[in-house]
């Protein structure tokens, strides 16, 4: 059973940085894609960004430019590197892989907090 491990979340003040990691059981070279989603209470799940086996990038908007995410295959390690949060920053966030044609997985999630 593959399971993803998130670390690297805690309390932080408005302008300073985290960086998450995403460990995998297994080499994450077999996942075709991997992702980093938050959600916060009462919202739905928010894709935040993501990242393909070739290394292709993605990331929304409201975060360019602040967040990064990276894949290092030798560690089976994913990383959301974090910079100048933001009190909306506040949030759960959780690792995703997923594995054609049709095997997905998810992270428990670690708590980001961003005091302002």
């Amino acid at each position: 059973q593959v399971q993803l491990v998130e670390s690297g979340g805690g309390l932080v003040q408005s302008g300073g940085s985290l960086r998450l990691s995403c460990a995998a059981s297994l080499s994450i070279s077999s996942f075709d894609m991997m992702a980093w989603y938050r959600q916060t209470p009462g919202k739905q799940r928010e894709l935040v960004a993501t990242i393909t086996d070739a290394g292709t990038t993605n990331h929304i908007n409201s975060v360019k430019g602040r967040f990064t995410i990276s894949r290092d295959n030798a560690k089976n390690t994913m990383y959301l590197q974090m910079n100048s949060l933001k009190p909306e920053d506040t949030a759960v966030y959780s690792c995703y892989a997923f594995e054609a044609p049709r095997f997905a997985y998810w992270g428990q999630g670690t708590q980001v907090t961003v005091s302002s």
